[in-house]
């Protein structure tokens, strides 16, 4: 008896295969910041733990700590949204996948990127104006560190534009005329 879907699902080529020299320049980028992004969760797990432990032991105030975790984890989620989804590793539901045919599947797919894409690019305009408006305006957190937001709105913006980047790539490559085996 399976339990998952992994028996129904079939993996997507490489990227950097498929995409022709802007899909490996593309999973390139990709395997440079998911290596960021790991190296960001562990720092974010050892600034965490010493905030816990300086917090209860040493009855530290742990503004700085929190921040900087959040800052981490939240650039090292929206960085690397690009290479989980070049992977088809986002949430997904697939249980119809076996009972369509290939046909009806392959457009299905490309309209689930098309709307994906929709949401995306327009979640990283939105963030490229918050962006803007946090750099000119010198937006500031409001706790007693006060780190700047441009921060962690750069890293939501780059990991958006790139997801959105990555959706797009994957519709044009869904719609390009396939070579039939001789």
């Amino acid at each position: 008896m399976v339990h998952t879907l992994d028996a129904i699902e079939t993996p997507p080529a490489p990227v950097g295969v498929a995409g022709g020299p802007v899909g490996r320049a593309l999973a390139g980028v990709n395997n440079a910041i998911v290596l960021l992004s790991s190296i960001a969760l562990v720092i974010a797990s050892f600034v965490l733990t010493y905030s816990v432990a300086s917090r209860y032991f040493l009855h530290l105030s742990t503004d700085w700590q929190d921040e900087l975790s959040v800052f981490l984890i939240v650039g090292a989620v929206f960085m690397s949204s690009a290479s989980i989804q070049a992977r088809r590793g986002h949430v997904a539901i697939e249980a119809i996948v076996g009972l369509l045919p290939a046909g009806v599947n392959h457009v299905r797919q490309i309209l689930v990127d098309a709307a994906s894409f929709v949401f995306c690019a327009f979640f990283a305009w939105k963030s490229w104006v918050l962006l803007a408006e946090a750099w000119t305006e010198n937006f500031h957190s409001e706790s007693t560190w006060a780190p700047p937001l441009w921060i962690p709105y750069s890293l939501m913006t780059a990991g958006m534009t790139l997801l959105a980047v990555q959706l797009l790539m994957q519709i044009l490559l869904a719609l390009a005329p396939r070579k039939q085996p001789e």
